[in-house]
């Protein structure tokens, strides 16, 4: 006979109480800190976690520690229109483009890729062009990297069992053993470079922006033909992704 409709799903009320346990802490904590504070036995948070990670609601670094993932963010930018998101970081946009002469992309993560939210294009015929409301897999990306960084090493496994990193060229970090170490060191410098992984002929740069509760809420990047990138572009995309981070409620 069919349960009530109101009845509670186990494995959903624990990854709640995983959850409201994580929130509590301003920093990232230890499995042991979860246990404590659900109550849940080591074995039964670690799988729950694991499912979290792979869903982008729970990120854990290179200690072993866990935090809310980028996915709340997300979320919450939905609850509070996005309109507001590209509102935000559209002129400083723009005044990046003019200075670097290239194409300025805003991203954002949906599950296992990018999607391309807005961007600001040189007044030129020649030049990278991005649609709005494309796709891309999160490995060939700059911001992608950078995004399955900050996930840890958990996160960027769980991405690739999921999707068995499909080449796009020839410099597609298609293996687990490549991939891995690009995306944390990515996450320790603050910057992440494309090159010629989604396209032959194209590089890009790209740094994340966090909402004002600490969270990778999207990415900027500058997408220009390979042999015209320059990295004293970082400096620049650094500023900008910081002015719109700050601009969105962030203290770093």
């Amino acid at each position: 006979m069919e349960q009530s409709g109101h009845a509670k799903i186990q494995v959903i009320d624990r990854a709640v109480s995983i959850l409201e346990a994580m929130a509590r802490y301003p920093k990232a904590v230890k499995l042991k800190i979860i246990c404590a504070e659900t109550g849940l036995h080591p074995s039964t948070v670690h799988r729950i976690l694991h499912s979290l990670i792979d869903n982008g609601l729970v990120d854990r670094n290179p200690e072993g520690e866990y935090r809310l993932g980028q996915k709340f963010s997300q979320l919450s930018l939905g609850m509070h229109s996005e309109i507001d998101l590209r509102a935000v970081a559209r002129p400083h946009m723009e005044a990046l483009r003019d200075k670097v002469d290239e194409t300025v992309n805003l991203t954002i993560r949906e599950g296992d890729v990018l999607v391309y939210f807005e961007k600001a294009t040189p007044n030129r015929m020649m030049h990278v062009n991005q649609l709005i409301g494309s796709r891309a897999p999160l490995h060939v990306t700059a911001v992608g990297k950078l995004m399955l960084g900050l996930g840890g090493e958990a996160a960027i496994a769980g991405y690739a069992k999921r999707t068995n990193l499909p080449a796009y060229t020839r410099n597609t970090l298609s293996s687990m053993e490549k991939l891995k170490p690009v995306c944390l060191e990515a996450v320790e410098r603050g910057y992440s470079f494309d090159d010629e992984e989604a396209e032959i002929g194209v590089g890009c740069i790209g740094v994340p922006i966090y909402d004002q509760s600490g969270h990778v809420c999207a990415g900027l990047s500058i997408s220009a033909p390979i042999e015209r990138r320059r990295e004293e572009w970082i400096s620049t995309l650094q500023q900008t992704g910081q002015a719109i981070s700050s601009q969105l409620g962030y203290q770093a």
